[in-house]
């Protein structure tokens, strides 16, 4: 592997790798756009939330009556966690964390 080092100038923009980035379509992104990205990337965060939450609970082997039980939240709230339509925040976070890296430890302690 090859290392280069460069030194860059704030101050003299001719210092400044250009990268790769396609400076034409960024001035050409609307306000329109960015909001679309913003709700599309917000969207997709949602999933990735629902798919973590449910990831956890299966490894558990818990059903989603079981599971809300377990950590003491409702079954609405499991399934909306689940399909995307909630996002579990705060507290309910740091219970998730909790449960993916130590699981047996989370469930005693909820006990």
């Amino acid at each position: 592997m090859k290392i280069v080092r460069m030194k860059i100038d704030p101050a003299d923009p001719a210092t400044m790798a250009s990268g790769r980035i396609d400076e034409a379509r960024v001035d050409a992104t609307t306000e329109e756009d960015i909001a679309r990205h913003i709700t599309e990337d917000e969207a997709e965060a949602m999933q990735d939330a629902a798919r973590y939450a449910r990831r956890i609970r299966s490894r558990l082997g818990l059903s989603q009556a079981e599971f809300s039980r377990r950590i003491n939240v409702s079954l609405e709230t499991v399934r909306n966690w689940e399909q995307g339509k909630r996002s579990p925040s705060g507290a309910a976070q740091a219970l998730l964390k909790v449960l993916d890296k130590a699981p047996e430890a989370a469930l005693a302690a909820l006990h």
